[in-house]
Formats: structure tokens, sequence, C-alpha cells
């Protein structure tokens, strides 16, 4: 299921950039006095409690310049308050109540999305009632007191935010339908494959990069199997983003990708693998879907008999990170292996949710560990007492170890490979989680 999104809004240096890095952990937007620094809405996972949320940060919102960057940045805001779940408006105690304010707030109240009312700058938790009182004036509810650079607060907002998410999760997802989310550079080729899957032109195709500006779903059954494929605007480098529209597809993709269980990133064959490919690659990585890599294009490459030989060692140099992908070679325009696709996408999707029973999986590593003795630092040697899977989508396992310390990443890999030779987990990654046992996990085994 997707996780819902939340965006962070308000005019520039009311500390938005600040408090997204405290939610976060980490230094991800650029902070500065500057109002405009933040240009590129920037988007994280965020977990609190049992709740996990995609925030957004936004540029500051200045409703009536005409500053050409403030303008755009206006117009992102305008477009992340459109896609989110829940809205966290960001208003400064230190310059009090703003025109600009009230414009926000109006701009909210049309858009009828549930909003979380956030006063920054509050230095004393125990002067909020008279720091925030004014704020009430904006007629969008109780503002909520924090500081984002003590931090102080930051709890009993969060608590606020996702008690928004309740009715979130009542729509149940359709377990028969595979979800698949087409990904790319624009002018890849990912509408035209849809075109093709579908058989009629269902996705509006064309030259100029960046046409297919949103999200599309289409619902496709083939040999009884059903699809949900989700087609989203080509991913540009950012030097190239000149439209802010654009910006809102890269987080329209991030959204497209958490919804799919499978991820086709579709490459164009006479480009060839590309940083930003890689980038693109990466939202499906680090979202820990299955992944297969369309070369799209093929018909127009000049072949000999170890072509594709060749370049599917290239994609998969290129694409270190994430050997486990799948890779098949296709023309969109001619059909070339496209109904290969279908049955490709099954079975990542039964491997991306396959269950191994602990009983195999400890032969498999007791196998692997007497074939390869396990690290050891300072005369003290690693131990791994048993592995269980905890989780699917992607397979998740975690080892039992006498000291987690010890165990080299090197080995975790080859523990990996094993666990892929022993058992069908092509196309999905798979994810290790080392813990040291205690008495009680002795007791639960």
């Amino acid at each position: 299921m997707a996780k819902p999104i939340v965006a962070v809004i308000g005019r520039p240096n009311v500390g938005k950039s600040t408090f997204f890095n405290r939610l976060v952990g980490e230094r991800v937007s650029i902070v500065e006095d500057t109002p405009g620094v933040t240009r590129d809405r920037i988007f994280a996972d965020v977990e609190w409690l049992t709740h996990k949320f995609t925030l957004i940060d936004t540029g500051g919102i200045e409703p009536d310049s005409n500053d050409k960057i403030l303008s755009q940045m206006r117009r992102q805001a305008e477009l992340a308050i459109e896609m989110a779940d829940v809205v966290i408006f960001i208003v400064d105690s230190k310059q009090g109540l703003q025109d600009a304010d009230y414009k926000v707030a109006d701009m909210l109240r049309k858009a009828r999305k549930k909003v979380v009312l956030v006063v920054n700058k509050v230095d004393e938790m125990k002067n909020a009632p008279i720091e925030t009182a004014e704020f009430y004036n904006l007629g969008i509810g109780e503002p909520h007191a924090i500081s984002a650079q003590r931090p102080a607060g930051l709890g009993d907002v969060l608590d606020v935010v996702v008690d928004n998410f309740k009715d979130f999760g009542e729509i149940e997802d359709d377990e028969d339908v595979i979800k698949v989310a087409v990904i790319g550079k624009p002018n890849a080729g990912k509408s035209s494959l849809i075109n093709k899957i579908m058989g009629e032109d269902r996705v509006i195709v064309s030259d100029i990069a960046g046409t297919t500006r949103d999200a599309i779903d289409t619902k496709a059954e083939i040999n009884g199997q059903k699809f949900l494929f989700i087609d989203t605007a080509g991913i540009r480098r950012k030097s190239k983003i000149k439209e802010n529209i654009e910006r809102y597809s890269v987080i329209r993709a991030v959204a497209a990708v958490e919804r799919a269980e499978v991820v086709i990133i579709v490459v164009d064959a006479e480009e060839g693998i590309t940083e930003q490919d890689t980038k693109i690659a990466g939202i499906a990585h680090e979202s820990g879907k299955a992944v297969i890599v369309a070369v799209n294009k093929w018909d127009l490459i000049e072949k000999d008999g170890k072509t594709m030989n060749k370049y599917e060692k290239d994609v998969t140099e290129d694409l270190a990170y994430m050997k486990y992908s799948k890779k098949i070679f296709i023309s969109a325009h001619t059909g070339q292996r496209v109904n290969k696709l279908y049955d490709l996408i099954v079975k990542i999707s039964e491997n991306h949710s396959r269950r191994v029973s602990t009983g195999l999986m400890n032969e498999v590593l007791y196998e692997a560990m007497a074939m390869n003795q396990t690290p050891s630092d300072k005369g003290k040697r690693l131990k791994i007492y048993y592995m269980t899977q905890v989780s699917i989508k992607p397979p998740t396992f975690v080892l039992f170890v006498n000291d987690k310390s010890l165990m080299h990443f090197s080995y975790l890999r080859y523990i990996e490979n094993k666990m892929r030779d022993s058992f069908d987990f092509d196309g999905t990654p798979l994810k290790f989680i080392v813990r040291e046992k205690t008495k009680k996990d002795e007791l639960k085994r």
C-alpha cells in the first residue's frame, strides 16, 4: 500500500528546511537565511511510531511575488498541496502573522486538504499560548508551537499529523493485481510501451519531452493475470528542468514506485545507461522493489551475434548496485519481445513475495559457513547461530550472531549470493538485518 504524502509549506525563511531536516534525521535541505534557497522540493521517507509516510519539503510561497523563481516556487508548492494527503503549514512566531500567511491559508481552504498549522521559533514552550494566539485568526485550526532549531514540540506535531492518516488505509489493495510502475527519462518510450501492451493509444505519445504530466493508471488483464500499469512523467536532469511541473513529476514518480510491486526502468538503447538512469533506478532500488530494466528502441541498434551480451554486461556494470535486476531488450515501436514482459513481471513478482522455510534457509546457511569460514577480528570469530525470514516485498532476513561488529559486508554479500543460488530471487533485492542473539531470542526460537 502506498505511504501517505505530507507536504511542508510556508513563506520563505519560516524554518521549513530546518523542520524537514529534523524529521528526516540528516541535513538534506540547504538551510540559509536567503529567501528562495530551497528551490527544488526534496522528499524523504519518515517513520513516526508505527506510521510511515513520505515528507516533501517545498520552496517558500510568496503569493503576490512577480519574481520568476519565487513564482515558480509558488506553483511548485501548489502542486505539492494538490498531491499531499496532509499539509504542514509553518508560520514564524518571531515575524508574527503576515498578510502572505492569510493568502496561503486561503489557498489551503480552497484545496480542502487536512492541514496541521505549526508555529515555529517558539523558544520557550511555556510561552506557547501567548506566541501562538494570533495565528488562530488564520481560521485553519489550532496552532501547534515548535522550535525546529532546538528542537522542541516536534513529537506533538507528528502525533497530530499521523492522526490524520486514520482514514488513509481503509481501501484494501486487490491482491490479484500486480502493480507495475514504468519510470525513466523523458522520451525513453514509457508511454509507447504501455500503449503497445494495451494494444491501443491509452496514453498520449509525443516526441516533446515531458508530455506525460502526471502518473496515469492503466488496467490490463493478460493471460488471466490482472495488471495495473502506472505511467509517470519522464524524470529530467535538474539542470534541464525549466518547468516546475516536471519537478512535480519527480515526486509523482516516487509515489508511483511506492505504490508498485514491480518497477520497469525504461532505458533508451541508443543513449545507453546515463548518469540520470542510475539515479532513476536508485529510486526503485532504495524502495526495495522488484526491478526490470527494459532497454527500449532495440530495433534501432546495429547488431551482431555478441551485441546483446555486451550490452547486458555494460548495463549490469553501470547498475552494479542492483545486479539482481532482470534485463530485457525490447522495441515498444515494433513490439519486439514486449509479449515476454508479461511472464517476466509475473515471475519476479512471485520472487518478490517468496518465503523460504527456516529449516531450508539454515541448511544453506550452515553449508555456506562450512565452505567459507566466518570472519574474525583480534582473535574473536563471528558466530552465526541461525537465520529467519521476517517479511516479503522485498524478502527480508534476520541473522542472529554473537557480535554484529564482526559481520563484514563481503561475508554478508557471500551469504546473499548463496541464498540467490539456492532459491529463485531473480529480479528482487534481498534485505539482511544482523542482530546479536539474546536469551529472549533463544526462548522464541
